[in-house]
C-alpha cells in the first residue's frame, strides 16, 4: 500500500511537472526570458498535493463502493439464511399440525368405534331380556303391539224352550 502510494505520488509529480511546464511555456508566449518559463517550487508542490488528494479521494470512493458491495452480499446471505430458517420452522410447524390432526381423527374414530361397541353390548343385554338383539345401531327400529284379548261379538241366541 505504501509502495503504491509512493508510485502514485511520483507519477503525479511527473504529470504535474509536464502539465505545468507546458502551461507556463504557452503562457509565456513570445516573451523573451523574464524567468517565468519554469513553474515555481510552490506551484509544483501545490499541484502534487492536489493530485494526491484527488487520488486519495478516488481510492476512498473505490473503497466505499467495495465496502458497500461486501455489506450488501453479507445482508443478502443473512436474509437467505433467515428465510431458510423460517421456511424450515414453518415446515416443522405444519408437520406438527398435520400429525395433531391425524391423531385427533384417529381418536374420534376410536371413540366412535367404542360407542358402537357399547351400544351393541347394550342391545345384546336388552335382547337377552326378551327383545331381539340390535345388530346395527345406525338403523331405526319400530315395534308393533298386538292385542291378545279375545274379541266379543254378539251372537244371536234363542231363548230356552223354544226351539
Amino acid at each position: 500500500m505504501i509502495g503504491r502510494r509512493l508510485g502514485r505520488g511520483l507519477a503525479c509529480c511527473l504529470l504535474s511537472l509536464a502539465v505545468g511546464g507546458t502551461i507556463t511555456a504557452c503562457s509565456s508566449g513570445g516573451e523573451s526570458g523574464s524567468g517565468h518559463g519554469e513553474p515555481s517550487a510552490e506551484a509544483v508542490e501545490r499541484n502534487e498535493e492536489a493530485e494526491q488528494k484527488k487520488a486519495e479521494a478516488a481510492e476512498i470512493a473505490k473503497d466505499r463502493e467495495l465496502l458497500t458491495a461486501v455489506e450488501g452480499k453479507k445482508r443478502e446471505e443473512s436474509a437467505e439464511i433467515n428465510a431458510k430458517r423460517k421456511e424450515a420452522a414453518a415446515a416443522a410447524k405444519a408437520k406438527k399440525r398435520e400429525q395433531a390432526a391425524e391423531k385427533a381423527v384417529k381418536a374420534k374414530e376410536a371413540e366412535a368405534v367404542a360407542r358402537i361397541k357399547k351400544a351393541e353390548e347394550g342391545a345384546k343385554s336388552k335382547g337377552k331380556k326378551g327383545q331381539e338383539p340390535v345388530k346395527n345401531t345406525s338403523t331405526t327400529f319400530t315395534t308393533t303391539t298386538t292385542s291378545t284379548t279375545p274379541s266379543t261379538t254378539p251372537t244371536a241366541t234363542t231363548p230356552p224352550g223354544q226351539g
